[in-house]
């Protein structure tokens, strides 16, 4: 059975899937869209709503988001689409008033390992662009046809129409915010050709290229400067950016990463070269960031784009998680304390996978100064001008022939990062935004050197999973014992799926929160 979420909107339900709770990776059912309760969310506008579906407007051929602003049509003449990639599908163009393609992304496919959710996040990563749709299938485990089956099933477009509306999207965003001219902008959007581009261009936004930029407002917080491009990548309220970037602060390795009070900064390895990025809150206390990219090749920046958000969590859901997690007396203090808290993720499953090995029964700040070590040694020198950074993570390749000068640290540990990256750089483990939970941590348990711990916490921030508990942990055990909780209580624990990543998040944050006594023990929690 599939979690529901529910938010009250006026005096109504407003009711959505959730990803599935538990340990449950397969290919779960999608539950259609509840019209009636879509039209309640767009009747009150609701903001909260932007990204769980479209709606689309049958008399004028446009599609919104829930909290558009313009007059709300009657019910008969809207169709509730999942994705924008439907909605244009069907022959709808997006809104020129609310901008439903600048929007969080839906936590229905951030949430779910199954062969869909999965398949959303690779394609939001350019995997179509790089390898079409024949790679894609392949690196799922499917044909091209039945995954093409299996997402127009799901959200109502296949592969290829839902990487036309990512190209879509980040052409219209180099269009308002650089100079770029036009053939550049097609290619590193990821179009064929540049009458793909503007073809794609006139059908989704019904302007042309030339329109978009004569007529271009400066979006707020978005803008290009030379090689960099600034921009907002937004989130669901609440959220506190400041805590997630303290999170990466504790654990920033030296020459890849730096943060200070108000900036988080680090390097990024991408497909089509270097890059790296750097994110601050949104003013005005939003919820989600202002992030400025510097890439070697544009062609990258939607992959990177999308990195940063997993990273941040930007595409949670925080009101269904602290409904959730709330209902349990010990952890509902801690929600109400910190109601919109993130579970950080991964720009790179892989470095999260070897500095989580790394922080084996060690300080975070023990971790960070290997970790540190072997980027400066290993890992390859930052093509791109920055005052503070100076390498990239190395890649598996690199790590697996590093010296043992670059692995200070006990030789059966070292031996076994060595291990994970030539799993990995075979492709015998594969680590990336698709790979299927389940199978990555069955493949970790075999490798010598890695425990249920080290394959949970790879799981849980690499993969992005947001329904693991790591009762193994130092620190959570140390809160819970504070806090008068029993882990071993499964009947609990259950209730707080599918979110327990955040109660694993909430319980090392109450190490900060209680007294003197307990705040030195935030060191001993690994630098996963």
């Amino acid at each position: 059975m599939r979690a529901v979420g529910a938010i009250r909107a006026g005096d109504h339900d407003v009711r959505f899937p959730l990803a599935s709770g538990g340990h449950r990776w397969d290919d779960a059912p999608v539950t259609n869209l509840p019209a009636d309760d879509c039209y309640a969310a767009v009747v009150r506008r609701d903001a909260r709503f932007d990204g769980w579906f479209v709606a689309a407007v049958t008399s004028t051929r446009i599609y919104c988001r829930p909290s558009c602003p313009a007059i709300t049509p009657r019910r008969e003449h809207l169709q509730f689409h999942p994705t924008a990639a439907a909605a244009q599908r069907n022959g709808f163009r997006a809104c020129k008033r609310c901008r439903p393609d600048v929007t969080p992304g839906s936590p229905e496919w951030a949430g779910r390992h199954d062969v869909v959710g999965r398949a959303m996040r690779l394609i939001a990563d350019g995997v179509v662009e790089r390898v079409g749709v024949t790679g894609l299938a392949g690196q799922l485990g499917y044909t091209p046809r039945h995954l093409n089956r299996v997402l127009t099933d799901a959200v109502g477009a296949g592969p290829l129409a839902l990487a036309r509306a990512h190209r879509a999207t980040t052409a219209r965003t180099l269009i308002e915010t650089t100079n770029l001219p036009f053939v550049e902008i097609a290619f590193a959007a990821g179009f064929g050709s540049t009458r793909q581009f503007n073809d794609t261009i006139r059908a989704v936004f019904a302007s042309s290229p030339t329109d978009l930029r004569t007529a271009r407002r400066a979006r707020p917080g978005e803008r290009s400067d030379g090689d960099r491009l600034t921009m907002r990548l937004p989130a669901r309220a609440p959220g506190d950016v400041a805590e997630t970037r303290q999170f990466l602060q504790w654990r920033a390795l030296g020459g890849a990463e730096t943060a200070d009070s108000g900036e988080y900064t680090r390097t990024l390895r991408l497909a089509h070269g270097h890059g790296w990025v750097a994110v601050r809150p949104e003013p005005a206390g939003g919820a989600g960031v202002v992030a400025t990219f510097a890439l070697e090749d544009w062609r990258d920046l939607s992959t990177a784009v999308q990195r940063v958000r997993r990273l941040f969590d930007l595409d949670a859901d925080p009101l269904a998680i602290a409904e959730r997690l709330a209902d349990d007396p010990v952890l509902a203090p801690l929600v109400a304390r910190h109601p919109g808290r993130r579970a950080p993720g991964s720009v790179d499953p892989f470095e999260t996978a070897v500095r989580t090995v790394i922080g084996q029964q060690v300080s975070v700040a023990g971790a960070r100064t290997v970790a540190s070590r072997l980027v400066a040694s290993a890992g390859e020198a930052l093509r791109l001008p920055h005052s503070v950074l100076t390498h990239v993570f190395p890649n598996p390749e690199a790590v697996a022939d590093a010296p043992d000068a670059a692995l200070a640290m006990p030789a059966a540990r070292r031996d076994t990062v060595r291990r994970l990256a030539a799993a990995v750089a075979s492709g015998d483990l594969p680590l990336d935004a698709g790979a299927a939970p389940e199978a990555v941590r069955e493949r970790l348990l075999s490798l010598r050197g890695v425990g249920p711990w080290t394959a949970d916490a790879i799981v849980m921030r690499g993969l992005g999973h947001p329904d693991v508990l790591l009762t193994d942990d130092l620190g959570v055990r140390r809160a819970a014992q504070a806090l008068g909780l029993d882990l071993r209580d499964r009947a609990r624990v259950a209730r707080w799926a599918p979110w327990r990543s955040y109660a694993v998040h909430h319980l090392w944050a109450s190490l900060d929160d209680a007294p003197s006594t307990l705040t030195h023990q935030k060191e001993s929690i690994d630098a996963a």
